[in-house]
Parts: C-alpha cells; sequence; structure tokens
C-alpha cells in the first residue's frame, strides 16, 4: 500500500508511521516540519488544511491517513480543525484517492445511546475544546457519502507504550475494561490504524480501541 500519513511526528502519527513501514507499506510521512518519524520513511512539510498540497502530495497514493490534532495553543480549535478536516477531505477527494483514515478522539464516545463521554459530569475542562473540535469532525465526516472514510477514536488513556496486539475494538461506544479504566498503548492503536487501513472493516464509520 502507498500511504501519506500526515501528522506523521506527533505521539501517535510516528507510530502510525513506524508499524505501517514494519509491514512493508510505502510511507510518505508529512509533517510541518518535515522531519521522518522512522528512519528510511520519506518525509515531506506541508499543511493538510491546504487541499491543493495535499492532492498533489496524495496522487497515486492508495489511502490518505491524518494523525492530526486540534491545535493546543490556548485558542479556540474547533472551527480550525474542522477547516483542516475540509482541506484534508477536499484534497483527497481531488486527488482521486477514495480512503480516508482519521485519527479521532474519545470525548465523543458514548457511555450510553446519546450520552457522551465529554458531556459526563466531571469531565476535564482543559480537555473540552480538544474534545468538542473531534466531535465536530466526526460529524463532519458523518456528512459524506462519497468517500470511504474511517474515524478511529482511541481510549481515554492513550500514551506510550508497548506493542502487544491485543486489544478490543468497537464502535461508538465508550470501552473500557473490567475496573472501569479506559487505556490503550500508542503503539497498539498504531496496530488497530493500520489494520483498519488494510481490512477496511468499518467503512463510513467511527471504530473506538481499547484494552
Amino acid at each position: 500500500m502507498r500511504l501519506v500519513l500526515f501528522g506523521a511526528t506527533g505521539m501517535v502519527g510516528s507510530r502510525i508511521a513506524t508499524e505501517a513501514s514494519a509491514r512493508g507499506h510505502q510511507v510518505l510521512a508529512v509533517s510541518r516540519s518535515g522531519r521522518s518519524p522512522v528512519p528510511g520513511v520519506t518525509a515531506t512539510a506541508a499543511d493538510a488544511a491546504d487541499a491543493e498540497k495535499v492532492a498533489e502530495l496524495a496522487a497515486g497514493a492508495d489511502a490518505v491517513a491524518s494523525a492530526c490534532v486540534p491545535p493546543r495553543d490556548g485558542s479556540d480549535p474547533r472551527e480550525r480543525y474542522l477547516t483542516l478536516n475540509r482541506g484534508l477531505v477536499d484534497g483527497t477527494r481531488a486527488a482521486g484517492v477514495g480512503r480516508l483514515v482519521v485519527v479521532g478522539g474519545a470525548g465523543s464516545l458514548e457511555v450510553a445511546p446519546g450520552r457522551t463521554v465529554m458531556d459526563q459530569p466531571g469531565f476535564p475542562d482543559a480537555y473540552l475544546p480538544e474534545a468538542r473540535a473531534h466531535g465536530d469532525a466526526l460529524a463532519f465526516y458523518r456528512t459524506l457519502d462519497d468517500l470511504d472514510w474511517t474515524f478511529v477514536s482511541p481510549a481515554a488513556e492513550i500514551a506510550p507504550g508497548t506493542r502487544t496486539g491485543r486489544f478490543r475494538t468497537g464502535g461508538d461506544a465508550f470501552l473500557t475494561d473490567a475496573h472501569g479504566h479506559s487505556r490503550i498503548s500508542a503503539e497498539d492503536y498504531a496496530v488497530a490504524f493500520v489494520d483498519e487501513l488494510e481490512q477496511d472493516a468499518h467503512p463510513r464509520a467511527r471504530m473506538s480501541v481499547a484494552y
């Protein structure tokens, strides 16, 4: 598979690049810095909000992926993150690529039908703008009927850890373990993400990943 990965140098993006490259996929790692997250992986600098640049880089690819995150500079990230995803979609379409897989957030997962994690009492105020930005992005993807997209939501806690290859996947429901914890290592999240790129098991849908 020829994969164009935006946001490739972040915690999650670098692990997706590592996993995809280890499986023999040809990865073009795209970030604002243009640095390669993995030795031997081709890298370039670009802004995912620039639809023309996205189309240029994605031409001839089998899939486009995004590990871009909402802005974390203290401003309201919602409109800027939605603009980024619109540019990503427009560029993917213009390139004629039919598959787009996106790193999502956990805040919009449901603890019960119609009740999201981010709307529950005690959800940290510091994380609410980013959670809402991811929720807006998911709502946007759900309006698309001409693109094979998947929105991959992690567990509530995602951090560098161990690649075990053992985890659960689901849909819109918030996944927790027997003790009520919701977590996943960034390495295992990347395994699930690349699995989805390869298998296309959740077309035009959100999937979740947790232990």
